[in-house]
């Protein structure tokens, strides 16, 4: 297996774009590719998928069991060269310290390109590669693009200084106000959303394609090999036999593994759309709500009247349904959005979320479950939302949470019959589990 980490020292340094450049000129010489995204992220994959032409997987090194890590690393590398996206900079992790893109990259024994943001610095670059590529012994920083340069004369400053060390660049791009992509409250705007998107990966392709010695990044990638392939180890158990799961620009957020995971277990999936109102598969005995942004569609889900006669009828036929933060404030009873105006949901539990009055939350989570018929066991996930719980009525309580430090987050999640959701995105079994 060959593969490669594109990584920064930092967020902003331009990795994206540069990945995505990187991804279509492979492709364009007919290399092919294996998208990866380290990290909880739900946005970069589905850029990734639009670049590559096949199917992202995260590689989350905080929050998946190595064995997982190691297997979906393996199955993904079986179809071409992994190129896997670094999050934040190379050797941020969570609280704790680790399941930093480092750590992903020793676990895989990945080479790491790092994408140097030039635009505010010249000789002082060579210092900060430098000490990147010796800080961790163990994790191999085998190249440097340097990006967003000025001028001639900034490149020749930079690629001068960068002589003496032992890191060679690969390429260096020009500072291209085009090459950049919007954002919104959650990362990225949707890849979905882009009505421009193959015009602009296109750019960024030609960018790469004339600036990136891409022959000598693919020899780095096949210097090591990664463990050879392994059996895909048990996931999170399946919601049913047959899941409707809710997708589109509102209920995005789902994980790859996951649906994979299912359908590995021999689950059928099926898809609507509920911005479309769709309702889900009448013969479905489990609905996925993920998370997305229905705080940005709240009036349209709110008057979607098939969407809701098709939950409120599995509700009634005793259907799981289950909810992960966009999709647990769509199963409540409100939804305020930012004009603080209150919407309607479903009323299937006894919540009102606001997007009104916006806090951050965020961080890594380890959830033992309240309610064992739903999931049993322990999980990891992730928690990312703006939106904030205004009110939560008489229910159960789905998960008993910690955050990646160990302390305490009390209980958290609702649960009311059939019907159970909360704030965070799970991703995997804790531990190594069988």
């Amino acid at each position: 297996m060959s593969g490669l980490l594109i990584a920064a020292p930092a967020s902003g340094s331009g990795k994206t774009v540069v990945t995505l450049g990187l991804m279509r000129a492979l492709r364009r010489r007919g290399i092919s590719i294996a998208p990866g995204k380290a990290g909880p992220d739900y946005i970069d994959p589905a850029f990734h998928a639009a670049a590559s032409g096949v199917p992202c997987f995260n590689f989350d090194p905080w929050a998946m069991r190595p064995s997982l890590l190691r297997a979906q690393a393996a199955r993904c590398a079986e179809t071409g060269t992994l190129v896997v996206e670094a999050m934040m900079g190379l050797f941020d992790g969570a609280a704790d310290g680790s399941g930093s893109a480092g750590d992903l990259a020793t676990l895989l024994d990945m080479s790491v390109i790092l994408v140097i943001d030039c635009a505010r610095t010249s000789q002082s670059v060579a210092a900060l590669v430098a000490g990147f590529a010796r800080f961790r012994p163990d994790v191999r920083v085998v190249g440097a693009i340097l990006n967003r340069i000025g001028s001639d004369r900034h490149e020749a400053m930079l690629r001068a200084a960068m002589a003496g060390i032992d890191v060679p660049v690969l390429g260096s791009l020009r500072a291209d106000p085009t090459l950049s992509l919007p954002e919104r409250h959650l990362g990225l705007v949707q890849a979905g959303e882009h009505v421009a998107l193959e015009a602009f990966i296109e750019r960024a392709a030609d960018a790469v394609d004339s600036a990136v010695d891409l022959d000598a990044l693919l020899d780095l990638a096949e210097q090591h090999a990664a463990p050879s392939t392994l059996s895909l180890p048990r996931i999170l158990p399946p919601l049913g036999q047959r899941i409707a799961v809710a997708r589109d620009l509102a209920f995005a957020f789902s994980y790859p593994h996951l649906l994979e995971g299912w359908r590995g277990q021999g689950v059928e999936l099926s898809f609507f759309s509920p911005l479309a109102d769709e309702a889900p598969a009448g013969d479905a005995d489990a609905i996925y709500l993920p998370g997305g942004y229905p705080e940005l569609h709240a009036g349209t889900l709110a008057d979607a009247a098939r969407f809701r006669t098709g939950m409120t009828a599995a509700t009634a036929r005793s259907a799981r349904i289950y909810g992960e933060c966009g999709g647990y404030m769509v199963l409540g009873e409100g939804l305020i959005d930012a004009h603080g105006q209150r919407q309607a949901m479903l009323g299937l539990l006894p919540l009102v979320t606001s997007y009104a009055t916006r806090k951050r939350h965020l961080g890594y989570r380890r959830l033992r479950s309240l309610a064992p018929d739903v999931f049993k066991g322990t999980f990891t996930a992730h928690e990312f939302h703006y939106s904030t719980a205004v009110s939560e009525g008489a229910a159960d309580r789905l998960f008993e949470a910690e955050d990646a430090l160990g302390e305490p987050l009390g209980a958290v999640g609702l649960r009311r019959g059939s019907v159970a959701g909360s704030y965070m995105h799970l991703i995997d079994i804790a531990g190594e589990q069988p």
